[in-house]
């Protein structure tokens, strides 16, 4: 008898499966599309990318990560429990907590992972997290994790905290005092661009004893005098307990961390699934992050041109300003969102629409950013095309 693989008369395809028709029926238009040339000439001018500081392509974090290859290793080896932690990544932690004014820092492998597995390891049955209503993905997820596990979850209206305070009230009055609330919001919010009232939250937190946890993802290496945020930028730098970064934005390597109380990262250490059963980043990664992190602090004019791009690119469409580098577009349905977009990229600029579930039914966009690789004429070329296509 035969123990080879099973042999099929017919490709899998063509049997069929309710779960099949169920997908094909709900597949979107979305497609993957490769860049078809090298870092130096990318497919179309880059105006949809995270790269705030145009880092990523710099060779000062190329020759960073090369050293830190032909020291450590390509990889990590392990669990930072294990034996993934190097000289490097303890490096990397104590810069970063610095930078953000904390006691400490932990670092995590994506921002999604932080996300969903932090809030979930801080938080119990009888507490209790509030969560803004246009918070990241990766936020909803860690709320909605942690609601499985038998916590509250409150979703209080954008950026509104006299609604969030009314939620913290009720939920007070009907929880013992033991009970743990966490509010968790964007700084920065990745779609629309506008910025939270950290002042206001950190008062309010403060006033009603909750933890705070800001995610600083599109503000860390942006915004502030050294770069270290929007909590800086609006001068609550230190007050936070816990902020959220990443390393793949503006400092144009890969990883995530949480800069925190020493009692919280201990916390962490300790209970984070995300963080313990992971293996730790690799040190490449790690030595290009450390390159970066001091390029952001030193070499300030980054920002300062791409956020000045940023505001010149709302004046001249007459839209709000803004403090940050992300300007969308809201065109309106999902059809006419994909048609400005490819009409652009017929132009040579590289403009993605942004649909639901990524933003709510009806508010299709273009989501543009900007960012110190790009020169003046790019951007100028970009409004005078964006007039021809986007409706006042």
């Amino acid at each position: 008898m035969s123990c080879g693989p099973r042999r099929f008369p017919v490709p899998l395809d063509h049997i069929p499966h309710p779960w099949r028709e169920r997908f094909e029926r709900a597949a979107t238009e979305r497609r993957l599309r490769s860049r078809n040339r090298t870092i130096g000439e990318p497919r179309g001018i880059d105006f949809c990318s995270n790269d705030y500081l145009g880092l990523r392509g710099d060779s000062r974090l190329a020759e960073a990560s090369s050293r830190a290859a032909q020291a450590w290793g390509c990889g990590s080896g392990g669990a930072r429990l294990l034996r993934g932690t190097t000289p490097l990544h303890d490096e990397l932690e104590r810069e970063l907590a610095a930078w953000k004014g904390m006691e400490s820092c932990l670092l995590f492998n994506t921002g999604f992972q932080c996300n969903t597995t932090v809030i979930p390891s801080l938080v119990r049955p009888g507490d209790a997290v509030f969560s803004d209503a246009l918070n990241h993905a990766s936020l909803v997820d860690g709320c909605r994790v942690a609601k499985s596990r038998g916590a509250d979850l409150s979703i209080f209206h954008h950026l509104d905290l006299k609604d969030l305070e009314a939620r913290l009230r009720h939920w007070r009055s009907q929880t013992p005092d033991e009970g743990l609330a966490l509010v968790a919001t964007d700084a920065i919010f990745s779609m629309d661009g506008d910025a939270a009232d950290l002042p206001g939250l950190v008062e309010l937190c403060e006033r009603h004893q909750a933890l705070l946890m800001v995610d600083e993802a599109h503000a860390s290496g942006l915004l502030g005098t050294t770069g270290a945020g929007l909590a800086e930028l609006q001068q609550v730098k230190g007050r936070i307990p816990i902020l959220m970064g990443t390393l793949g934005k503006a400092l144009g390597s890969f990883g995530a961390f949480v800069a925190c109380e020493q009692i919280l990262r201990e916390e962490l250490l300790n209970t984070c699934r995300g963080f313990i059963f992971s293996t730790a980043l690799p040190p490449p990664s790690v030595g290009a992050s450390l390159a970066a992190l001091r390029i952001a602090q030193s070499e300030r004019w980054r920002s300062a041109k791409a956020l000045a791009q940023a505001a010149s690119l709302r004046e001249a469409l007459g839209l709000p300003e803004a403090t940050s580098a992300i300007v969308p577009i809201q065109i309106g349905t999902d059809a006419e969102a994909v048609t400005v977009a490819l009409a652009l990229q017929e132009q040579g600029f590289d403009v993605r629409p942004i649909r639901p579930p990524t933003v709510p039914e009806g508010t299709a966009r273009l989501r543009i950013t900007t960012g110190a690789h790009l020169e003046e004429h790019q951007l100028e070329a970009l409004i005078r095309a964006l007039k021809g296509q986007v409706r006042p």
